[in-house]
């Protein structure tokens, strides 16, 4: 079940709301929780014993480390912790990988391919290994004490907002929260988070869907017969696509946490204006970036080391970072392309944007463009090929209708929501830094919210073309 499905919006979602506003304070976790295991049961009902065991080994390991009297101890319990929680990431998201890549080495010297049983991924499973990871760490590390209630943690692991798609909540982010919402717990934070629901929804059903089918038409083509302005067609449709399908699909999880009392994280911040590959991390996916920063680039060393080894910590963490969306070579080389233009920011790159000033967005945005084929290609040979023919060799491109009209109603509608987004997006940060909103600003929250999901709702009953990019990961 995803968040832009017909069964979340028209049953779930609305059901869940009665439930939750309807109950007392002291059983709202209760229902979140409730609603939670049966929203990953929906979709991975056969895992969902296999997860929550996991939960629980995590919470007795925890509990142990914080009990224990000496550090040398503690260590023991955070390092079982941790070969749990990455043992089962492994198993489930990787194994596939290894073994079909071992089956081909084996082919290579004669031998026969290895015969195996495919393992089938759990969904959210990399947001959620992350997420028990931070809780590990972050009570190793004496940033908080242990939540003493087993309910309380598996709440903070399982709350679906977040789930399968982020935004990677981390423990002390929302500790407090888990237990004491109320100062959040207003009709001014629900409307705002109404609002910011409405918001991703819009993005993602209005403009990624409509980017996202010709994009699909695009890749599918055999790259030798692709013309040079279709692919370029084609990858400019993916690169919007995806930002607007997870932000907005951040959108729907951080307006869904408000409504209920959490405030999550942002995850994105206009990252296609970005003066630098750097700087494009400081703005896309946020919650990733500072997750590999504080619980793995800084642990490596961190700005501290001789220069090539910071140069060689980076590009270590962003090849993981890549291995981390997607267990396929593709994934690896997009994790290594950005390593790369990260390195080559320090060495030279920034100081050349420096000079070319607001410029410098447009080789950003085409560096970021090119990777976007590494992340979307099926193989790293099929990256490649298409990669060939973005760099020319074709005669005028013969468009698909479709392919150019929705490409331009795209752009249409995503000009359209560029001019009329931030004055809204305005109105919602006037609930936060002032913790309410003026009557007007309300009923124009309010309107425009009322519009934009009446107008997503039509599309979706209308277009059964709904993927979800991050369903893999």
């Amino acid at each position: 079940m995803v968040f832009s499905s017909k069964i979340f919006l028209f049953y779930f979602l609305p059901g869940f709301l009665l439930l939750y506003y309807a109950v007392p304070a002291r059983f709202k976790n209760a229902a979140a929780l409730g609603a939670s295991l049966l929203f990953y049961a929906w979709g991975g009902l056969h895992f969902l014993g296999v997860f929550l065991l996991s939960v629980g080994a995590n919470f007795v390991l925890i509990r142990f480390m914080a009990a224990a009297p000496a550090r040398g101890r503690q260590r023991i319990f955070l390092v079982l912790s941790i070969v749990l929680n990455v043992g089962m990431l492994f198993y489930f998201k990787y194994a596939n990988f290894f073994l079909d890549n071992a089956s081909a080495v084996r082919g290579y010297f004669g031998g026969g391919a290895l015969a195996w049983e495919k393992v089938v991924l759990p969904i959210g499973i990399s947001f959620f290994t992350f997420e028990k990871l931070t809780y590990t760490i972050d009570v190793y590390r004496g940033v908080n004490k242990p939540l003493r209630s087993f309910w309380d943690f598996l709440l903070y692991i399982m709350l679906f907002p977040k789930l399968i798609a982020g935004p990677i909540v981390r423990f002390h982010e929302i500790a407090g929260q888990l237990t004491d919402r109320t100062a959040f717990d207003t009709v001014d934070q629900k409307l705002a988070g109404l609002f910011r629901f409405v918001l991703g929804l819009a993005k993602k059903v209005l403009i990624a869907n409509a980017l996202g089918e010709q994009a699909d038409i695009i890749f599918k083509m055999e790259p030798a017969t692709l013309p040079a302005s279709l692919a370029w067609l084609g990858a400019l449709a993916y690169t919007f696509q995806i930002y607007f399908d997870f932000s907005g699909y951040s959108d729907m999880a951080i307006g869904l946490g408000r409504m209920m009392g959490f405030q999550f994280p942002e995850n994105f911040n206009n990252p296609y204006v970005a003066r630098s590959i750097t700087e494009f991390w400081q703005r896309w996916h946020i919650t990733l970036g500072r997750w590999m920063r504080d619980y793995l680039y800084i642990p490596l060393g961190g700005n501290r080391v001789a220069p090539s080894r910071l140069y060689l910590n980076l590009w270590t963490v962003f090849i993981l970072s890549g291995f981390w969306h997607g267990a396929a070579w593709n994934f690896v080389a997009w994790g290594a392309y950005h390593g790369l233009f990260l390195i080559l920011d320090r060495l030279f790159l920034l100081r050349v944007y420096q000079r070319l000033g607001a410029l410098s967005i447009v080789p950003t945005f085409l560096v970021t463009v090119v990777g976007w084929v590494l992340f979307r290609a099926e193989t790293l040979a099929g990256a490649l090929a298409y990669l060939g023919r973005l760099a020319g060799g074709a005669g005028p491109a013969h468009l698909p209708f479709e392919a150019k009209f929705w490409f331009t109603l795209g752009v249409a509608a995503l000009v359209a929501f560029a001019a009329a987004v931030p004055r809204v997006e305005r109105w919602e940060l006037a609930v936060l830094a002032t913790g309410h909103f003026s009557a007007r600003r309300a009923v124009g929250v309010t309107l425009v919210s009322a519009a934009l999901l009446v107008l997503s709702m039509c599309f979706l009953a209308g277009n059964s073309f709904n993927p979800f990019i991050y369903f893999r990961f």
